[in-house]
């Protein structure tokens, strides 16, 4: 995972733990395929022994998740309910939260909604969620794949100095926090989140939930989106909860389409279900 091959920006140079290609972590398949996750680290890194990349995690890791819970600690001071909303790009997740905040305005007036977004480059996404009239902070990560716990922390104070009295202590508040576009790093990063939302729109594919596990088991709600075009496409919806209760039993499905409106209710239940009691959506 990115933690140690990429965008955590480990100095491989620096490093005189290395294995010199003798314990790459992968195995030959009868078939020939190659299988690179099948050590312990689950990962292959060039010039890294496996128990080396395991240890530059756990370091990694647990610095990211010590900040994480000041940041739940935090929210939780804040009365805010932060959502994590994670998938591939394109599967619609900008265009849901547009929806959602003017259908939240519409049944709880009073709510207190902000939102940070995440990419690599431009503000595009954050000009959409300012022009509902919701304030929203742009973090940009550069070659980075996914946000962390110090982005959000930083982002947060941002909004709070930006959107004074954005949470108020007799009312909770939710914050959505959109992760960069990836189905792999971002399911590993804890940034004090409530719970991980995973959108998965259906011009994706059925199998995405088996082809990318790590991210479908991390979350506690899997949205299918787009459901409207499901008349012009091959897409098994059954097969789709199939796979992705095979690999985490305990996650909730909602169908939705933001365009038709279909399933909105659903979604809106589950967000006031999750914003009035945080011990629904497990950490």
């Amino acid at each position: 995972m990115c933690v140690v091959c990429g965008c955590a920006e480990i100095d491989h140079d620096h490093d005189h733990d290395h294995d010199h290609g003798h314990d790459h972590g992968h195995v030959h398949a009868p078939s020939g395929d190659l299988h690179f996750g099948a050590g312990a680290a689950r990962v292959s890194v060039p010039g890294l022994s496996q128990e080396r990349t395991i240890r530059l995690e756990a370091d990694i890791l647990g610095e990211n998740n010590r900040i994480a819970a000041r940041n739940r600690s935090h929210f939780a001071a804040h009365r805010v309910n932060a959502l994590n909303l994670l998938s591939s790009p394109g599967s619609g997740k900008t265009t849901l939260l547009c929806a959602t905040i003017d259908a939240l305005r519409a049944r709880h007036p009073a709510m207190s909604i902000s939102v940070i977004e995440g990419d690599q480059q431009t503000s595009f996404d954050a000009e959409r969620i300012r022009a509902t009239g919701v304030p929203a902070i742009q973090v940009n990560t550069g070659k980075g794949c996914h946000l962390d716990a110090p982005m959000i922390e930083q982002a947060f104070a941002q909004l709070h100095h930006h959107a004074h009295g954005h949470s108020h202590v007799d009312e909770r508040s939710l914050l959505f926090i959109e992760n960069v576009g990836n189905l792999v790093c971002p399911a590993l990063w804890d940034l004090g989140e409530a719970a991980k939302v995973v959108l998965l729109s259906v011009t994706e594919g059925e199998d995405k939930p088996l082809k990318y596990p790590d991210m479908f088991a991390a979350a506690q709600l899997m949205v299918l989106t787009k459901t409207d075009l499901l008349p012009h496409l091959r897409f098994d919806v059954a097969r789709c909860i199939e796979g992705a209760r095979r690999v985490n039993p305990a996650i909730e499905v909602i169908q939705l389409s933001a365009t038709s409106g279909e399933g909105m209710g659903a979604w809106l239940d589950w967000l006031a279900d999750a914003g009035g009691d945080t011990r629904r959506v497990a950490h």
